[in-house]
């Protein structure tokens, strides 16, 4: 069938009407996460929430008529490996904002780097209370601390039956395990809980047999677990298999998605502390928020469990959209002082930043909430 020239150039204006006209340089956005490695599931999951954002971004025209442009990094679970995706994203990709980088040990191997050149960046994840008292300007922290995590879990603690009067420690050896033991150990003293023994595992461990074993007789009725998926779903599924007596209470806001699919022994129960609940978006602060956002990465076909740790990505992107936004221009210095000013309805809820540090260089803090789920059988409820 022929076609008219009239009905094809009609064609073409329809469809250039209907495609964004950007200008020429979109926004930069540099994400460094752990993409392969020992926590290559968490720093995946993260990532895909980011874009997530970057396309809801561009699909409502994008920042400043601009389109936005993730420049992704592989840290590799690794703090060297870290240190040289934000080097290649300031230095070679020219990005003027990172987001990054997952674990604590990655993001302060990284904070030198900021201040150096001068590039802020939003903290999705990282936990340990050394990142905002290091003195660093350049840090913007939307996750909680561990400090803020255990003092969530102490108002949680008379839901517990029987009620949790002895704990063990299972932590992974690094900035973030240890800081959360020592954040947990602190409250549960200070509620009159006891402490009993605590073992720590290298992040590269594939077996926590030993570490099991040896919290086997404690006469402890609570065992907290801070580590990534891989080895809470490691440790979960030992656990059941020597007969450890402990409930299991996982903090960090990672969840053994594994266990979902292949369930540990009938009736063997786990509780996770997380920082959003996907089986119930209508609890979160803000469920219309929750809500499209669970939609959004269901359409995209990611792993459902992964949202409880992908809408950091996206939280933290949007959180810089916003600062963008507020600046006019995309530039650091003038990110980092907008970043300051924003007020964001995120998954996790509001998210604006509070100054944390030493007078004169302080850091930006956020504090979020904090869920508390149970795992049964392959299913999942809120606590």
């Amino acid at each position: 069938m022929a076609i008219s020239k009239s009905f094809s150039t009609s064609l073409l204006l329809v469809t250039l009407a209907a495609t964004p006209v950007w200008a020429a340089d979109p926004i930069k956005i540099g994400v460094s996460q752990p993409l392969t490695g020992a926590v290559a599931a968490s720093g995946n999951y993260v990532t895909n929430g980011a874009r997530i954002a970057a396309a809801e971004i561009n699909e409502n025209g994008g920042l400043l008529g601009r389109q936005v442009e993730l420049i992704i990094e592989d840290n590799k679970s690794n703090p060297r490996e870290a240190v040289n995706a934000a080097e290649k994203l300031i230095l070679s990709d020219k990005v003027p904002v990172l987001m990054g980088a997952w674990s604590s040990t990655y993001t302060l191997a990284t904070m030198p780097k900021l201040e150096e050149y001068g590039v802020p960046m939003v903290v999705e994840t990282s936990s340990s209370s050394k990142i905002t008292k290091a003195g660093n300007p350049w840090i913007f922290r939307i996750a909680p601390t561990s400090a803020m995590e255990a003092q969530a879990f102490a108002k949680k603690l008379d839901k517990f039956d029987p009620p949790i009067k002895k704990v063990d420690f299972l932590s992974v050896n690094n900035d973030w395990g240890l800081g959360a033991s020592q954040e947990f150990e602190k409250m549960f003293k200070e509620k009159g809980i006891e402490i009993g023994r605590k073992e720590t595992v290298a992040p590269s461990t594939v077996d926590l047999s030993a570490q099991l074993s040896a919290l086997k007789d404690t006469g402890s009725d609570t065992l907290i677990m801070t580590s990534g998926v891989e080895q809470l779903t490691l440790g979960i599924r030992q656990a059941a298999e020597q007969q450890l007596p402990q409930r299991i209470v996982t903090t960090g806001g990672s969840f053994p998605e594994p266990l979902l699919e292949s369930p540990g022994p009938k009736g063997y129960t786990s509780t996770h502390l997380l920082f959003f609940s996907p089986w119930t978006p209508e609890s979160a602060v803000y469920p219309e928020v929750a809500g499209a956002f669970v939609d959004a990465w269901n359409e995209a076909g990611y792993s459902f469990p992964g949202l409880s740790e992908g809408f950091r990505g996206y939280d933290g992107i949007m959180t810089i959209a916003a600062a963008i936004e507020g600046s006019g221009e995309a530039e650091s210095e003038a990110i980092r002082a907008a970043l300051w000013d924003v007020q964001v309805k995120g998954v996790n809820g509001d998210i604006s930043f509070f100054k944390d540090g030493p007078e004169g260089k302080e850091s930006a803090q956020n504090e979020p909430n904090v869920y508390v789920v149970q795992l049964k059988d392959g299913e999942v409820s809120a606590q």
